[in-house]
C-alpha cells in the first residue's frame, strides 16, 4: 500500500510539472495487482472445517432478522450482526447468497432486528430451520416505522431500512439505517450467546 501510494504521488507531482512546462500530460497508468482466485485444481488456503473451529472461539450474541411481506412475515436466525456506524446510524448483518428468506427481505426493503435474551434458545432453533412456517405460535407486532415483526419478549429490537448491499464472498454484507429502536427495562435474564456450535448464557462478575 505504502508503494502504490508513493507512486501515485510521483505520478501527480510529474503531472504538475509536465502541465506547468506545456507539454503533454499523457501518463502510463500503473500495473494492475493480479487478483488470485483458487482454482477447482488448487488447494483452498484455508479449510473450511478449520476455518469454523477456529473462528467458533468468538462468541456472539444473536438475533432474528424479519420483515413483513405480500407473502406474509419473513425471518431468519442471524448471529452475525453488528452496529457498525454511530452517524448516521447504521447496523449491519451478513447473510448467505443461497438464503431462501433474504430474497423476501430485499424485495420488502426492511428489516427488524431481534436481539434474543437467554431463555430464547427454541426460538433461535425455530427460525434456523429452513422451509418451516417460522412464525407458528410466535407472537409479534409490527416494528413502528418499518412494519417488520418485531417479536415479543425480546430484550432489543431495531427498527431498519436497507441502505446497502455489499458482496463479500459466499455471502452479502446489508447495511440497514436505523429508523427505530428500543430496549427492555434493565434486569431482564440476560443475551443469549453462541459460542463454538453451543447457545449459552452470560453471568458476570
Amino acid at each position: 500500500m505504502l508503494d502504490m501510494m508513493g507512486h501515485a504521488g510521483m505520478a501527480a507531482t510529474a503531472v504538475r510539472h509536465l502541465r506547468a512546462a506545456g507539454a503533454p500530460t499523457a501518463v502510463e497508468p500503473l500495473p494492475r495487482p493480479a487478483l488470485r482466485a483458487v482454482r477447482e485444481d488448487e488447494r483452498a488456503p484455508v479449510d473450511p472445517a478449520e476455518f469454523r473451529r477456529v473462528l467458533g472461539h468468538f462468541a456472539s450474541g444473536v438475533t432474528l432478522v424479519t420483515a413483513a411481506g405480500e407473502a406474509g412475515p419473513a425471518g431468519f436466525a442471524c448471529q452475525s450482526f453488528a452496529s457498525l456506524s454511530l452517524d448516521p446510524p447504521l447496523v449491519a448483518f451478513m447473510v448467505a447468497r443461497t438464503s431462501t428468506t433474504w430474497p423476501r427481505i430485499a424485495a420488502a426493503g426492511t428489516f427488524c432486528v431481534n436481539v434474543l435474551g437467554a431463555e430464547q434458545g427454541a426460538l433461535c432453533r425455530a427460525f434456523a430451520v429452513s422451509g418451516a412456517d417460522k412464525f407458528a405460535g410466535v407472537e409479534w407486532t409490527p416494528a413502528p416505522v418499518t412494519g417488520a415483526p418485531r417479536v415479543g419478549g425480546v430484550p432489543a429490537w431495531i427498527d431498519c431500512t436497507i441502505s446497502a448491499v455489499h458482496t463479500g464472498g459466499d455471502h452479502l454484507i446489508v447495511v440497514g439505517r436505523v429508523e427505530a429502536l428500543g430496549a427492555a427495562e434493565e434486569g431482564g435474564g440476560g443475551p443469549l450467546l453462541f459460542y463454538r456450535g453451543r447457545f449459552g448464557g452470560f453471568s458476570g462478575g
